[in-house]
């Protein structure tokens, strides 16, 4: 099966849903303000802790429907990436009978929600999918857009397209992680209430005071992590803006901009970029992942992701 070979300017934007725990009345006006970015889908929804209840499924379903009146992107639905008791999964699977929107699965309940109803879906970074048979598998299913776990590199997912090549599947959308804090891993536990003296049973919301996260930095005063309630992030914001020609290369369709109050300005780079435009210097952030490197490192532009194996 041949592919058409994509250039940086066929590359889509997209907003992942917000991490982070914001009151109401900020991820309202927030979206209020994403609406009118040069976005080609907009996630949103709470993928991180179900008792983050400002916003319950009802006012996400009708941020959904305000979204898709006003904006020409697709409205996605996120879901849950860890389910740990009965109401959480009763929740999720309301969410995937909205019978509107598409859903994203962040968790294999969902897989077998939507799967069980004939529903398409996009396969969120929390899946662990690596190889073209994987992605065969969830194809079956319905599977029509594929985010990459955060940790996978550029030849991951080229190899894991090229797979899908051989076997005479069609490849699925793929939308890769490009902007934002790196979702890491999640935990039963919650780290934000632990710093705050508090069970996570009776954690008082709290990381509802950290609107980018709790910074964790190293004896030697380097930023490690970000904790986010369950959620362990990276330190540093990961950055692709620099690799968007090897992104295209590679058989990426989309850029996923994970959002944090400075999105708006994030969008208008990335779209700059995609069009043509200079990428600007990066010094903080990170894109070592897409490179096959530890991901907490940076890699200059111009250099060539390394194979699988982590090896240039």
């Amino acid at each position: 099966m041949t592919t058409a070979i994509k250039t940086r300017s066929d590359l889509r934007l997209a907003l992942g849903p917000v991490l982070f725990f914001w009151p109401k009345d900020t991820l309202l006006d927030f979206y209020s303000r994403m609406v009118e970015l040069p976005l080609d889908a907009i996630y949103i929804g709470e993928t991180v802790c179900s008792k983050r209840r400002e916003m319950s499924r009802r006012d996400w379903i009708a941020l959904a429907h305000d979204i898709a009146g006003a904006s020409r992107a697709r409205v996605i639905l996120s879901g849950l990436a860890l389910i740990e008791a009965a109401s959480e999964l009763s929740n999720l699977k309301r969410l995937c009978e909205n019978g509107e929107f598409m859903v994203e699965a962040n968790d294999m309940a969902a897989v077998r929600f939507l799967a069980g109803q004939g529903l398409p879906f996009v396969a969120g970074p929390a899946l662990n999918l690596y190889s073209g048979a994987s992605l065969a598998e969830l194809i079956a299913c319905g599977m029509q857009r594929w985010v990459p776990p955060v940790e996978c590199s550029g030849a991951t997912v080229a190899g894991a397209l090229a797979e899908l090549d051989a076997a005479g599947l069609a490849r699925p959308e793929v939308e890769v992680f490009a902007h934002g804090y790196l979702p890491l891993a999640y935990s039963a536990r919650c780290f934000t209430a632990r710093l705050a003296g508090r069970p996570k049973d009776d954690c008082g919301f709290r990381c509802i005071e950290y609107p980018a996260g709790v910074a964790v930095d190293s004896q030697e005063g380097e930023r490690l992590f970000t904790l986010n309630g369950i959620q362990t992030m990276s330190g540093r914001i990961g950055d692709l803006v620099g690799d968007l020609d090897d992104i295209a290369a590679r058989g990426v369709d989309i850029l996923r901009i994970s959002p944090g109050l400075d999105a708006a300005d994030v969008v208008a780079t990335f779209d700059r970029v995609r069009q043509g435009g200079p990428a600007p210097e990066v010094e903080d952030g990170c894109n070592g992942y897409w490179h096959g490197r530890p991901g907490m490192t940076r890699v200059p532009p111009g250099i060539r992701s390394a194979g699988a194996d982590g090896l240039a």
